[in-house]
Parts: structure tokens; sequence; C-alpha cells
């Protein structure tokens, strides 16, 4: 059998559903947007800075090759064809290569057979230079730009040098770019939370940030670079780990969730006052009904919200219904049992009655009798006659008869038996009320519903005080018809 609950403990779970639940779901709502709210601003914050890095190695990328592109233009680079002596061309990259020293690690000036005419390090000239694997090109001006496979964290981009007059190439102007720059650009740009790459158009890294990793998160973002070049598939990539970047939703869920116990608590808190001003009122009505009948003219507590308190004026009147009940009951009884003896009274009384019948009959038959002993005997058969009558209604009292259903016009009925206790009615200026005229046929014993309805009548006279008013009402219903009496006592 499950356990049945208190009222404290009723109160208790309903409290915690009440403030729980709503609290949870607001606050499951109201996680989920913020979580979402962040979780966008954390992706547009990598947006940007995808968009800024993305921007960086462009410009970075567009002036070395602009570098280039302008230097194999200057009319110093024509210096290849007499071999550099006076070595102004091997000076002027010394210098460039100065001025830019963290960008590019050497310059080099070679001829058509890519013999190293002039260079910013002297002890390449006179070498042949080896350069890595052609990479891809890139048009600026008009002219091809080749940049090599990245070896070591160095990129070659290399120009041909025409010959002002023929337009024919005489020689090639190569700058070693520092790799390392773009790495550095790329650690400079994210902090410990967040880690960049450059990658390729198969998504091969190029470089990368020191806390790069190649397993990738859960949030990133990708920005292709955009720009006056062609970087053919060259995109950046910013990631952030999901451990730092779900750290700001983790922390709103503690605060929500430390919400949720304060609910709780309070709910905890307040359900012990309220269970108190709710139990103990009836607590004292439980100790009233269990000692009532140790002191039968006690009053029951009124205390306590006012259900409880219209609680107690029920149970003090359901009291009072029922101890009216009892009495009737036990005069009920006691009636029983008068007509019980009435009944056997009647039964015993009969018999001799039944004796003096016969003698008087057969003394009738004597011829000598005379006038006056016959008017005697007479009178005798006539009161036996009335007695016998007066024993069987007795009887009949004692033990009803069974009914004799037979349609009759109940609504009728109804008024015979007004008309009859009318003046009854009148003597304590009550007022019997019924108006209806519609014909309701029932099947009944006449006899005992004529009783039935004034027991009813006569109850309701003998109870009502004086300008009292009795109402009697017939409803039709399927397959019945329903008596209302109603009085104002």
């Amino acid at each position: 059998m499950p356990k049945v609950l208190s009222i404290k403990q009723l109160l208790l779970l309903a409290f915690i559903l009440a403030g729980l639940l709503p609290a949870m779901l607001v606050s499951f709502l109201s996680f989920n947007q913020a979580s979402n709210a962040l979780k966008k601003e954390i992706l547009h914050d990598l947006q940007t800075l995808s968009a800024t890095v993305a921007a960086d190695v462009e410009r970075m990328m567009f002036e070395r090759l602009q570098n280039v592109h302008s230097w194999s233009q200057l009319g110093l680079m024509q210096e290849v064809l007499i071999g550099d002596i006076d070595k102004r061309l091997s000076i002027f990259l010394s210098e460039s290569q100065q001025g830019y020293h963290q960008e590019y690690l050497a310059l080099h000036v070679t001829d058509i057979k890519h013999q190293v005419v002039a260079s910013s390090r002297a002890q390449q000239i006179g070498n042949m230079l080896t350069s890595p694997p052609d990479w891809f090109a890139v048009n600026m001006g008009g002219r091809q730009l080749q940049l090599s496979v990245i070896q070591q964290d160095v990129l070659s981009i290399s120009q041909t040098i025409e010959d002002t007059d023929s337009k024919q190439p005489i020689g090639y102007l190569v700058a070693e770019f520092n790799w390392r720059v773009i790495k550095k650009l790329l650690n400079d740009s994210v902090n410990q939370q967040a880690s960049a790459a450059l990658l390729d158009q198969e998504q091969k890294v190029l470089a990368a940030s020191n806390n790069w990793t190649e397993e990738g998160h859960a949030l990133h973002v990708s920005n292709a670079l955009q720009g006056k070049i062609n970087l053919p598939g060259w995109t950046v990539r910013i990631e952030r780990a999901h451990s730092v970047a779900v750290a700001p939703v983790h922390r709103l869920a503690y605060i929500f969730l430390a919400l949720l116990v304060a609910t709780l608590l309070f709910s905890l808190i307040l359900v012990r006052p309220i269970g108190r001003a709710i139990t103990i009122p009836l607590e004292r009505l439980t100790q009233f009904a269990r000692s009532y009948h140790q002191h039968a003219h006690a009053v029951p507590p009124i205390a306590g919200p006012p259900e409880l308190q219209e609680l107690s004026v029920a149970f003090e009147k359901m009291i009072q219904d029922l101890e009216k009940s009892q009495e009737n009951l036990t005069r009920a009884a006691k009636l029983a049992v008068v007509g019980e003896m009435a009944a056997a009274m009647s039964h015993e009384v009969r018999t001799p009655l039944g004796i003096m019948r016969s003698s008087a009959d057969v003394l009738l038959r004597e011829p000598a009798l005379s006038a006056d002993g016959r008017e005697v005997l007479g009178f005798i058969i006539s009161e036996t006659e009335r007695l016998n009558k007066l024993v069987s209604t007795l009887i009949d009292a004692a033990r009803p008869r069974n009914p004799n259903f037979n349609p009759i016009d109940l609504t009728q009925l109804i008024y015979r038996v007004i008309a009859l206790l009318q003046s009854q009615a009148q003597a304590k200026q009550i007022t019997l009320e019924f108006s209806q005229t519609e014909v309701m046929t029932v099947l009944a014993d006449q006899d005992q519903m004529t009783q039935v309805l004034m027991n009813l009548l006569i109850n309701a006279i003998q109870i009502l005080p004086a300008q009292g008013k009795v109402a009697l009402h017939l409803e039709k219903h399927t397959h019945n018809i329903k008596l209302t009496v109603v009085d104002n006592g």
C-alpha cells in the first residue's frame, strides 16, 4: 500500500513544485537565450578577429610583392648587364635588406643563368642560386611574380629583370621573405585563449600561432584573404578552445543554479509557517471530533483560514444533524416496539372477541329469549364487530400492507393533501405553496403516497414558526418525477 503523505509533506511538495518548476523553466529558457547570445557574441568576436588577421596577412604579402615588383623595374637593376662592377647594386640590396631586416633574410640579383651578380650577402656573389620548386605566380602590374614553396621558414619571391631597351629578360630579382614574420603576426593577433592559422586551398597549414593544434575546436571561424592580389585559396582560421569559449556560459549556468537553490530554500522556509497555519486548526478540529462524546457541549474551534472556519461550522452542523437523526431513530425504534406490542395484544384480544361473538350467535337461536335479551345480544354482536375492526387496524399499522401500484395523478394528489391540511397551516399562519397544473402520472399506491405527503407537510407545519412557508415543486425527468419540498425553517 503506498504511503499516504501528511498535509505538511503535501504542502512542502506543492511549494517545491510550484516554486521550483516555474523557476527551472524560466531559468532554462533564460540560460538558453543568454548562452545562445553569448555564443553568438563569441563567434562575432572571432569573426572580427579573423577578418582583421586576414587583412593584416594580405597587407603584409602585398607589401612584399609590391617591393619586389617595384625594385625589379629600377634603372639600377640594369647593372646586371655589366656584372655590377662598381657594386652599386649590391649596396642597394644590402641597404634595402637592412631597412626591412625583419621581413627579408636576403635579396639577390642573378643573371639569366641564375648566377648571383649582386646580393645583400657578399659571400653569395658568383655562386649559383638554387631556389625551391615553384609554387604559384601572382600577377601585378601586368607582370608575373613567382613564389616558391616555403622551406625552412623562407618564402622566395622572384621577378624577371627586363632590358629597358629590348624588353628581354636579363636576370632575376629574388627576395627571401622571412616566413616567421607571418607566424609572429598570427601570434600577436591572438591571446592564450585563441589560436590562429593560415591555410592554403587544400586546408594545409602554412603558418600558425604557437598554441595551434590540429585537433580543431567547436568554436572557429575562417576568412579568405581578399585584396589586391590573388593568393589562391588562402584563409585565416581562428579557433577558441571549447572549455575557454564556454567558460562564461558555465559561469552563467552556476548563477542560474544558485538562483534555483535559493528558490528552493525560500520555499522550504516559507512552507513551515504556512503549513502550521493550516494544520494546527485541522489538528484542533480533529481533537474536538475525538473528544466530542466526552464533552457533548463543546464548541468546535473556528480559528484559521476562512475555508477551515467554514469546515468547522459545517462539521458542527453535521454533528447536530446526526444527533437529530439519532433521536429520530430512537423514537422510531420505540414506535416500532409499541407497534409490535400492539400487534401482539391485538392477536390476544381477537380470540376472546371471537368467543363472545360466537356465544352471542348461539344465544340468539334460543326460542325462549326475551326481547330485551335479543337487543342486548345485538349490542354485543355489533360492538364485538367494531372491536374486531379496531384490532385489524392495529395489526395493519404494526405490519404495513404491500403497496397496490396504480397510475395516479401526482399533481391532483398534492392539491388534495394541501386542501386536507390547509386548516392546520392557517392556524399557524403557514403558507403552503404549489402552483403547478401539468398532469404528472406516476405508478404508486395512492393511500401510501397520500400518507407520505401528509407526513411531510404535517412535520413541516409542526416545526415551522409562524409566518413560515412550505413550497412544493414537481420536476419531470426521463424515467421518474422529482418532488422537492422546501421550507424556510
